[in-house]
């Protein structure tokens, strides 16, 4: 790489630190890469689309040159797409206050990857994030009615036994279903279950309210397609809330995959997936 491609390299890569710096929960690629004409200037020819894989020439230029960061846990990216600024990240952006110089420290301690390594790591992850998009998108379309089916029989995909799911028509109170943990219900323990599909994060009121219901022996499972605020997961960590499991979407298709080979045939036309299966480069 030239003197005068690592300083455009480098001065692509802190656009991405820029976007990420105030965001310690991370933001989805995609929003990244939205935000990121109003850090970095960008030439027409790297607005252009980079041939095969038909995205822009600075986004292929950024997810490249970030492998490394990655790599040297300066950086973190889930399978889902999501991008996190790590405190490692933070302490390097410090110490390096030069882009060129933090991206040549990346580069010597990851031994950079072999080009083509980089580019099947590339269309894996771009394949990965455009595949949880459309899950996301699929579920948020759902009815709430919809969405605690979807619950529900992923409960008892889980060997948990449903008693009591709340009508149709339910529009108010908190919970949605009672599961127990044996067919009888003989087991004095109770998981209540509440299914939030506003489309807004439970915030430390709403998780409050939600643990104020569970009686001595019940656990509650709360289930947020919106999410949860950074003070309602910050909360969740205390002791008070010990009792409180909290679901978000990529909890929630996590556990759903685990668990595909047991759900029924029903809940596999809730949520239709099929497998893919891509080169894995030797890193």
């Amino acid at each position: 790489m030239n003197e005068s491609s690592l300083h455009r390299v480098s001065e692509l890569l802190r656009g991405v630190i820029e976007v990420l710096w105030s965001r310690p929960d991370g933001l989805s690629a995609s929003e990244v890469f939205a935000q990121f004409p109003d850090t970095i200037k960008l030439t027409d020819h790297e607005r252009g689309l980079a041939p095969s894989i038909h995205v822009p020439r600075y986004e292929r230029t950024v997810r490249l040159a970030i492998m490394p960061l990655v790599k040297v846990g300066w950086l973190l990216k889930t399978n889902k797409g999501k991008w996190y600024l790590t405190e490692a990240g933070r302490a390097a952006c410090r110490r390096f206050s030069k882009p060129a110089d933090l991206y040549i420290e990346a580069l010597r301690i990851s031994e950079a990857e072999k080009h083509s390594a980089s580019e099947v790591l590339l269309a894996l992850e771009l394949a990965e994030e455009k595949a949880w998009e459309q899950i996301v998108q699929y579920i948020q379309e759902r009815n709430a009615v919809e969405i605690r089916r979807l619950v529900a029989v992923l409960i008892e995909a889980m060997q948990f036994n449903i008693q009591w799911v709340a009508p149709p028509e339910k529009k108010r109170g908190l919970i949605d279903m009672v599961a127990t943990v044996d067919a009888l219900g003989a087991n004095p323990g109770r998981i209540l279950i509440e299914v939030k599909h506003t489309g807004q994060p439970v915030t430390l009121e709403g998780l409050k309210s939600f643990q104020s219901i569970l009686g001595t022996n019940d656990f509650g499972l709360l289930m947020s397609t919106g999410g949860f605020t950074t003070e309602a997961r910050e909360s969740l960590k205390l002791i008070g809330f010990q009792k409180v499991n909290a679901m978000d979407l990529g909890k929630f298709f996590d556990i759903w995959v685990r668990h595909y080979d047991k759900l029924s045939r029903e809940a596999h036309q809730l949520l239709p997936l099929t497998a893919v299966y891509f080169l894995s480069p030797q890193v």
